[in-house]
């Protein structure tokens, strides 16, 4: 039995799972979404109630019947012959996405996370809410493409808002990647917020007396709880964009935040999630966000918290 992992080509993550799975003779099958259907060929077919059949790329083959999991993170998107027209590749995208990608959504394996899940689970919104409703403590929040929305709800928090991407952490520009870090709104950019109308924004209470942010990662139902302390401005505004100035700790979580944190991956049906957390100095834990396919090969370094063994474990049983 094999275990199925989709990943973007170059994921230093994926490869530290995969060394340990090999370490344990575990069969492992990677391959890219992007693979299909110039690199990678599928023969599904309906045989009782599941599909059956080969998916096969230049040297490798499995059968569908052979997976025990599959671990979906981050694939990338479907690459098309060149030479189609505009309506031939949109129509092709389609085609793949609810074939291909829909084979794959049938299988009865243990999933880490589930397509379906993981795009669920994408919607800050519904994190944000879901959070709410599994009693962890939520920031007020506003989304808006509204600048008036905007200034009242500045004013409703003392002036005290920053502004966080819905979607991605960065942007290509001018030929490369940029990062979007989580910004503190200035009195002047309350009073100009010209291009707030163009799409939706993420407005959000700041969080002013942090005595330290967290990383919270699941795995099955396995925690793994670490406390991280910025010494620099910039870290203190958005601990991503200064990893030198950080410092990594095991830390215990409370009970009510760890019983919160499984009704969250329960509700949204995750197997991973990589949680965001800010604690103040009265030692409120306050939900920021639940990367389903987050990073945690920093955290592992720091503190040798076993996290990369803990997804080889679940990957290797196929089950909780």
């Amino acid at each position: 039995m094999s275990v199925l992992v989709l990943s973007e080509d170059f994921d230093p993550t994926v490869d530290a799972v995969i060394d340990e799975l090999h370490r344990r003779d575990v069969e492992v099958f990677r391959c890219d979404t992007a693979w299909f259907p110039t690199r990678m060929s599928l023969a599904a077919e309906l045989g009782g109630d599941r599909w059956e059949g080969p998916l096969v790329t230049e040297d490798r083959c499995v059968s569908l019947m052979g997976l025990r999991s599959g671990w979906y993170r981050r694939p990338t998107a479907f690459v098309f012959s060149d030479g189609m027209s505009g309506p031939e590749r949109r129509h092709a995208e389609w085609e793949a996405k609810l074939g291909f990608g829909g084979v794959l959504a049938d299988l009865p394996l243990l999933w880490v996370n589930h397509p379906s899940r993981e795009a669920d689970a994408s919607y800050k919104p519904v994190q944000l809410a879901t959070a709410a409703r599994c009693h962890l403590t939520v920031p007020p929040t506003l989304i808006t493409n509204r600048p008036d929305a905007v200034r009242r709800f500045a004013a409703d928090q003392r002036g005290h808002v920053v502004v966080k991407p819905l979607a991605y952490g960065s942007v290509f520009e001018a030929g490369g990647r940029k990062a979007i870090y989580t910004h503190a709104l200035t009195t002047e950019e309350l009073i100009d917020l010209t291009g707030v109308e163009t799409t939706a924004h993420l407005f959000q209470r700041a969080i002013l007396d942090k005595m330290f942010e967290a990383r919270v990662t699941v795995v099955g139902r396995r925690i793994f709880a670490a406390s991280i302390h910025a010494d620099s401005d910039a870290a203190r505004a958005d601990w991503r964009s200064d990893y030198d100035s950080l410092r990594i700790n095991v830390v215990d979580l409370p009970p009510e935040v760890a019983q919160g944190v499984v009704a969250f991956m329960d509700a949204l049906g995750l197997m991973f999630g990589a949680f965001d957390f800010a604690v103040d100095s009265d030692g409120v834990w306050w939900f920021f966000e639940c990367n389903s396919a987050g990073q945690f090969g920093f955290v592992e370094d720091a503190t040798g918290l076993p996290i990369t063994a803990a997804l080889a474990d679940l990957l290797q049983r196929g089950h909780v």
